[in-house]
């Protein structure tokens, strides 16, 4: 599977964004799939993800942004709403043929990486 991300962009607080990654490849309904963010000098961190039609996502987001699927596009999209400066980071998509859901936060269980898209959120 091959993942391209995209719609990252220079915004302010409280504006919203949305992500689309793009898959290549069969069986992308199998996959589950996840974005992952990475701040400068930090850890990537979980932010959501969406496996058998259950959406997940980390509380630092959870009400703001949200993730969905569309398995006849191969797309999976995260919408961002009500942004804050701390969200700012390099965006990634991820793809997993074998995730189960006591680790579908761990970015170690993604077999399968886009390239990342940076997000900042002015003040």
């Amino acid at each position: 599977v091959q993942l391209q991300a995209s719609g990252g962009g220079l915004v302010q607080t409280g504006d919203s964004l949305r992500l689309s990654c793009a898959a290549s490849g069969t069986a992308f309904s199998r996959y589950t799939m996840g974005w992952f963010r990475q701040a400068p000098g930090k850890e990537r961190e979980f932010v959501a993800a969406v496996r058998r039609g259950i959406t997940y996502s980390s509380d630092s987001v959870k009400g703001r942004f949200g993730i969905s699927r569309d398995n006849a596009k191969n797309m999976v999209d995260l919408q961002m709403n009500s942004l804050k400066p701390e969200d700012t980071g390099v965006y990634y998509c991820a793809a997993s043929a074998g995730v189960i859901t006591s680790t579908i936060r761990d970015s170690r269980a993604y077999n399968y990486w886009g390239q990342g898209t940076q997000v900042t959120v002015s003040s």
